[in-house]
Protein backbone atom coordinates (compact mmCIF):
# COMPACT_ATOMS: atom_id res chain seq x y z
CA UNK A 1 0.00 0.00 0.00
CA UNK A 2 1.30 3.22 -1.24
CA UNK A 3 0.83 6.20 1.72
CA UNK A 4 1.51 9.84 1.08
CA UNK A 5 3.00 11.38 4.40
CA UNK A 6 3.95 14.96 5.29
CA UNK A 7 7.88 15.74 5.97
CA UNK A 8 6.78 15.64 9.75
CA UNK A 9 5.65 12.42 9.46
CA UNK A 10 8.01 10.63 7.47
CA UNK A 11 11.03 8.30 9.21
CA UNK A 12 14.41 10.24 8.34
CA UNK A 13 16.21 6.95 9.25
CA UNK A 14 14.02 4.27 7.58
CA UNK A 15 14.06 6.50 4.46
CA UNK A 16 17.73 6.78 4.20
CA UNK A 17 18.24 3.30 5.19
CA UNK A 18 15.52 2.62 1.97
CA UNK A 19 17.83 4.07 -0.29
CA UNK A 20 21.08 2.71 0.58
CA UNK A 21 19.82 -0.89 0.52
CA UNK A 22 18.35 0.34 -3.02
CA UNK A 23 19.21 -1.05 -6.46
CA UNK A 24 18.73 2.47 -7.67
CA UNK A 25 20.04 4.07 -5.17
CA UNK A 26 21.02 7.76 -5.80
CA UNK A 27 22.51 10.75 -3.45
CA UNK A 28 20.10 13.33 -4.39
CA UNK A 29 16.98 11.25 -2.16
CA UNK A 30 18.91 11.31 1.12
CA UNK A 31 17.10 13.39 2.99
CA UNK A 32 19.66 15.12 4.34
CA UNK A 33 20.32 15.94 0.69
CA UNK A 34 16.91 16.97 0.13
CA UNK A 35 16.59 19.31 3.08
CA UNK A 36 19.56 21.13 1.68
CA UNK A 37 18.22 21.84 -1.56
CA UNK A 38 14.58 22.34 -1.20
CA UNK A 39 12.38 24.32 2.11
CA UNK A 40 9.57 21.10 2.20
CA UNK A 41 9.24 18.28 0.61
CA UNK A 42 6.67 15.45 1.29
CA UNK A 43 6.46 11.57 0.14
CA UNK A 44 5.25 8.43 -1.20
CA UNK A 45 5.88 5.37 0.54
CA UNK A 46 4.94 1.88 0.01
CA UNK A 47 4.67 -0.34 2.98
CA UNK A 48 7.40 0.11 5.38
CA UNK A 49 9.55 1.96 3.34
CA UNK A 50 10.19 -0.68 0.47
CA UNK A 51 9.73 1.92 -1.96
CA UNK A 52 9.92 5.54 -1.57
CA UNK A 53 9.38 8.96 -3.74
CA UNK A 54 10.08 12.26 -2.51
CA UNK A 55 7.69 15.21 -3.96
CA UNK A 56 9.28 18.16 -3.55
CA UNK A 57 6.82 21.02 -2.86
CA UNK A 58 5.72 24.30 -3.29
CA UNK A 59 3.25 26.82 -3.09
CA UNK A 60 2.50 29.94 -5.07
CA UNK A 61 -0.77 32.03 -5.10
CA UNK A 62 -2.23 29.53 -2.86
CA UNK A 63 -1.98 26.76 -5.30
CA UNK A 64 0.36 23.89 -4.30
CA UNK A 65 2.71 21.84 -6.75
CA UNK A 66 5.46 19.90 -7.16
CA UNK A 67 8.71 20.72 -8.77
CA UNK A 68 12.50 19.28 -9.61
CA UNK A 69 15.17 21.02 -7.00
CA UNK A 70 18.04 22.75 -8.30
CA UNK A 71 21.19 19.93 -8.30
CA UNK A 72 18.86 17.07 -8.14
CA UNK A 73 18.44 15.73 -12.01
CA UNK A 74 17.03 12.78 -10.92
CA UNK A 75 14.30 11.54 -8.29
CA UNK A 76 11.39 9.44 -8.89
CA UNK A 77 10.84 6.07 -6.92
CA UNK A 78 13.63 4.19 -5.57
CA UNK A 79 13.37 0.87 -4.83
CA UNK A 80 14.37 -2.30 -2.54
CA UNK A 81 13.47 -4.18 -5.63
CA UNK A 82 13.12 -4.52 -9.15
CA UNK A 83 10.23 -2.62 -10.32
CA UNK A 84 7.99 -2.38 -14.03
CA UNK A 85 6.08 -0.27 -15.62
CA UNK A 86 2.74 -0.65 -12.97
CA UNK A 87 4.55 0.19 -10.41
CA UNK A 88 6.09 3.21 -11.66
CA UNK A 89 2.20 4.12 -12.75
CA UNK A 90 0.65 2.99 -8.99
CA UNK A 91 3.32 5.64 -7.30
CA UNK A 92 2.33 8.32 -10.13
CA UNK A 93 -1.35 7.69 -9.71
CA UNK A 94 -1.04 8.17 -5.30
CA UNK A 95 0.43 11.79 -6.25
CA UNK A 96 -2.23 13.85 -4.64
CA UNK A 97 -4.53 15.65 -6.66
CA UNK A 98 -4.06 19.09 -4.26
CA UNK A 99 -0.81 19.31 -6.15
CA UNK A 100 -2.57 21.40 -9.82
CA UNK A 101 0.76 21.04 -11.66
CA UNK A 102 3.16 18.12 -11.36
CA UNK A 103 6.76 19.03 -12.61
CA UNK A 104 9.06 16.76 -11.89
CA UNK A 105 11.97 13.93 -12.81
CA UNK A 106 11.83 10.10 -12.41
CA UNK A 107 14.92 8.33 -12.69
CA UNK A 108 16.84 5.86 -15.27
CA UNK A 109 15.55 2.83 -13.37
CA UNK A 110 11.81 3.75 -13.50
CA UNK A 111 10.02 2.35 -16.61
CA UNK A 112 6.88 4.44 -17.87
CA UNK A 113 4.17 3.43 -20.03
CA UNK A 114 1.99 5.39 -22.15
CA UNK A 115 -0.93 7.60 -19.91
CA UNK A 116 -3.48 9.62 -20.47
CA UNK A 117 -3.19 10.97 -16.84
CA UNK A 118 0.50 12.00 -17.60
CA UNK A 119 3.34 13.65 -20.24
CA UNK A 120 6.24 12.26 -20.40
CA UNK A 121 9.79 13.84 -21.56
CA UNK A 122 12.29 12.17 -22.37
CA UNK A 123 15.89 13.45 -21.08
CA UNK A 124 19.10 12.35 -21.79
CA UNK A 125 22.01 11.68 -19.64
CA UNK A 126 25.41 10.81 -20.36
CA UNK A 127 27.60 7.93 -18.55
CA UNK A 128 30.88 6.23 -18.69
CA UNK A 129 32.04 3.53 -17.06
CA UNK A 130 35.63 3.64 -15.60
CA UNK A 131 35.95 -0.34 -15.30
CA UNK A 132 38.86 0.10 -18.06
CA UNK A 133 42.32 0.52 -18.03
CA UNK A 134 43.04 4.48 -18.92
CA UNK A 135 44.80 3.95 -22.00
CA UNK A 136 41.41 2.51 -23.52
CA UNK A 137 39.21 5.02 -22.03
CA UNK A 138 41.62 7.38 -24.06
CA UNK A 139 41.21 5.66 -26.94
CA UNK A 140 37.46 5.96 -27.21
CA UNK A 141 38.12 9.83 -27.35
CA UNK A 142 37.15 11.98 -30.14
CA UNK A 143 39.49 13.66 -31.77
CA UNK A 144 38.53 16.74 -31.20
CA UNK A 145 38.71 15.98 -27.62
CA UNK A 146 42.10 14.57 -27.85
CA UNK A 147 43.15 17.92 -29.52
CA UNK A 148 41.74 19.95 -26.61
CA UNK A 149 43.71 17.40 -24.03
CA UNK A 150 47.13 18.76 -26.14
CA UNK A 151 46.04 22.27 -26.30
CA UNK A 152 45.99 22.26 -22.29
CA UNK A 153 49.14 20.67 -22.13
CA UNK A 154 50.90 23.39 -24.57
CA UNK A 155 49.08 26.02 -22.36
CA UNK A 156 50.80 24.19 -19.54
CA UNK A 157 47.09 23.67 -17.39
CA UNK A 158 47.80 21.70 -14.03
CA UNK A 159 45.19 20.25 -12.52
CA UNK A 160 44.80 19.69 -8.66
CA UNK A 161 41.50 18.38 -6.59
CA UNK A 162 42.00 20.64 -3.94
CA UNK A 163 39.93 23.77 -5.84
CA UNK A 164 38.13 26.39 -3.47
CA UNK A 165 34.22 26.18 -3.93
CA UNK A 166 33.35 29.47 -3.81
CA UNK A 167 35.81 30.18 -6.43
CA UNK A 168 34.30 27.95 -8.81
CA UNK A 169 31.05 29.35 -7.93
CA UNK A 170 32.24 32.68 -8.59
CA UNK A 171 33.93 31.80 -11.80
CA UNK A 172 30.51 30.25 -13.37
CA UNK A 173 28.40 33.62 -12.29
CA UNK A 174 30.75 35.88 -13.40
CA UNK A 175 30.77 34.01 -17.09
CA UNK A 176 28.30 31.31 -17.96
CA UNK A 177 26.16 32.23 -15.21
CA UNK A 178 25.28 35.81 -16.24
CA UNK A 179 23.04 34.33 -19.03
CA UNK A 180 21.04 32.24 -16.71
CA UNK A 181 18.23 34.09 -15.06
CA UNK A 182 16.42 31.36 -13.57
CA UNK A 183 19.46 31.16 -11.54
CA UNK A 184 19.33 33.97 -8.30
CA UNK A 185 21.32 34.92 -5.13
CA UNK A 186 19.60 32.23 -3.00
CA UNK A 187 20.28 29.24 -5.54
CA UNK A 188 24.18 29.81 -4.93
CA UNK A 189 23.93 30.28 -1.33
CA UNK A 190 22.17 26.98 -1.13
CA UNK A 191 25.20 25.04 -4.37
CA UNK A 192 27.48 26.82 -1.37
CA UNK A 193 26.31 25.08 1.34
CA UNK A 194 25.22 21.75 -0.25
CA UNK A 195 28.80 21.34 -1.28
CA UNK A 196 30.36 21.91 2.17
CA UNK A 197 27.66 19.72 3.53
CA UNK A 198 28.75 17.13 1.10
CA UNK A 199 32.72 17.53 1.42
CA UNK A 200 32.02 17.08 5.27
CA UNK A 201 30.57 13.97 4.86
CA UNK A 202 33.20 12.75 2.37
CA UNK A 203 31.25 12.80 -0.67
CA UNK A 204 32.02 15.75 -3.13
CA UNK A 205 35.50 16.64 -4.46
CA UNK A 206 36.95 19.67 -5.25
CA UNK A 207 38.99 20.01 -8.82
CA UNK A 208 40.20 23.31 -10.87
CA UNK A 209 42.14 24.22 -13.56
CA UNK A 210 45.17 26.17 -13.50
CA UNK A 211 47.29 28.93 -16.01
CA UNK A 212 50.55 29.26 -16.01
CA UNK A 213 50.17 32.31 -13.69
CA UNK A 214 48.25 29.99 -11.41
CA UNK A 215 45.06 31.42 -11.91
CA UNK A 216 41.81 29.25 -11.89
CA UNK A 217 40.00 29.10 -14.87
CA UNK A 218 38.03 26.11 -14.57
CA UNK A 219 36.75 23.85 -11.63
CA UNK A 220 34.13 21.19 -10.85
CA UNK A 221 31.95 19.60 -8.34
CA UNK A 222 32.32 15.45 -8.25
CA UNK A 223 29.73 14.13 -5.90
CA UNK A 224 29.88 10.59 -4.89
CA UNK A 225 26.91 8.46 -5.41
CA UNK A 226 26.80 4.40 -4.79
CA UNK A 227 29.39 3.33 -7.56
CA UNK A 228 28.79 6.75 -9.08
CA UNK A 229 30.88 10.29 -9.35
CA UNK A 230 28.66 12.86 -10.37
CA UNK A 231 29.89 15.73 -12.49
CA UNK A 232 27.58 18.01 -10.48
CA UNK A 233 28.42 21.77 -10.94
CA UNK A 234 31.21 23.39 -13.11
CA UNK A 235 32.72 26.96 -13.57
CA UNK A 236 35.13 28.04 -16.34
CA UNK A 237 36.54 31.17 -17.71
CA UNK A 238 36.78 32.80 -21.23
CA UNK A 239 40.32 31.56 -21.73
CA UNK A 240 39.01 27.34 -20.71
CA UNK A 241 37.51 27.77 -24.52
CA UNK A 242 40.97 28.04 -25.66
CA UNK A 243 43.16 26.63 -23.64
CA UNK A 244 40.81 23.05 -23.45
CA UNK A 245 40.84 23.35 -19.75
CA UNK A 246 37.84 22.03 -18.57
CA UNK A 247 37.99 18.72 -20.48
CA UNK A 248 41.86 18.50 -19.31
CA UNK A 249 40.36 18.83 -16.21
CA UNK A 250 38.17 15.80 -16.62
CA UNK A 251 40.27 13.92 -18.39
CA UNK A 252 42.39 14.25 -15.25
CA UNK A 253 40.03 13.00 -12.97
CA UNK A 254 39.08 10.02 -15.48
CA UNK A 255 42.64 9.17 -15.27
CA UNK A 256 42.98 8.58 -11.39
CA UNK A 257 39.51 7.01 -11.12
CA UNK A 258 40.58 4.17 -14.21
CA UNK A 259 40.82 0.18 -13.78
CA UNK A 260 37.77 0.83 -11.18
CA UNK A 261 34.33 -0.17 -10.51
CA UNK A 262 31.97 3.26 -10.80
CA UNK A 263 30.55 5.42 -13.51
CA UNK A 264 31.16 8.58 -14.10
CA UNK A 265 27.53 10.36 -14.55
CA UNK A 266 28.18 13.75 -16.21
CA UNK A 267 24.68 14.52 -15.45
CA UNK A 268 22.93 15.63 -18.77
CA UNK A 269 22.84 16.84 -20.97
CA UNK A 270 19.80 17.66 -23.88
CA UNK A 271 21.97 20.81 -24.88
CA UNK A 272 23.31 19.48 -27.97
CA UNK A 273 26.82 20.94 -27.57
CA UNK A 274 27.30 19.73 -24.41
CA UNK A 275 25.70 16.03 -25.48
CA UNK A 276 28.50 16.12 -28.54
CA UNK A 277 31.24 17.07 -25.36
CA UNK A 278 30.44 14.42 -23.23
CA UNK A 279 30.17 11.96 -26.10
CA UNK A 280 33.56 12.92 -26.78
CA UNK A 281 34.81 10.99 -24.03
CA UNK A 282 33.15 7.63 -24.68
CA UNK A 283 30.22 8.39 -22.77
CA UNK A 284 26.83 6.28 -23.21
CA UNK A 285 22.86 8.08 -23.65
CA UNK A 286 21.30 6.50 -20.43
CA UNK A 287 17.90 8.16 -20.92
CA UNK A 288 15.53 9.23 -18.10
CA UNK A 289 11.73 10.67 -18.10
CA UNK A 290 10.09 13.72 -16.45
CA UNK A 291 6.56 14.05 -15.82
CA UNK A 292 4.20 17.05 -16.45
CA UNK A 293 0.69 17.03 -14.87
CA UNK A 294 -1.04 20.35 -15.13
CA UNK A 295 -4.53 20.51 -13.28
CA UNK A 296 -4.29 24.31 -12.98
CA UNK A 297 -7.42 26.85 -13.47
CA UNK A 298 -7.53 27.83 -17.55
CA UNK A 299 -6.96 31.56 -16.15
CA UNK A 300 -3.97 30.33 -14.31
CA UNK A 301 -2.65 28.39 -17.69
CA UNK A 302 -3.46 31.49 -19.74
CA UNK A 303 -1.90 33.80 -17.01
CA UNK A 304 1.13 31.51 -16.15
CA UNK A 305 2.29 29.76 -19.93
CA UNK A 306 1.60 26.52 -19.10
CA UNK A 307 -1.53 26.31 -21.46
Amino acid sequence: MIKYLLHNEIDTKKWDQCITKSFNSMIYAYSWYLDAVCEQWDALIEDDYKRIMPLPTNKKAGISYLFQPNFTQQLGIISQDKMDSSIVESFLNAIPKKFRLVEINLNTNNIICESKKHTFIKNSNYELDLIRPYEELYSNYSSNLKRNLKKAIKNEIKVFPNAKPDDIIKLFRNNRGRDIKTLKEKNYQCLSKLIYLLIHRGRAQVWGSYNERNELVAGAFFIKSNKKWIFLFSGTAQSARKNGAMPFLIDSFIKTNANSNITLDFEGSNDTNLARFYAGFGAKNCSYYGIIRNRLPWIVKILSGKN
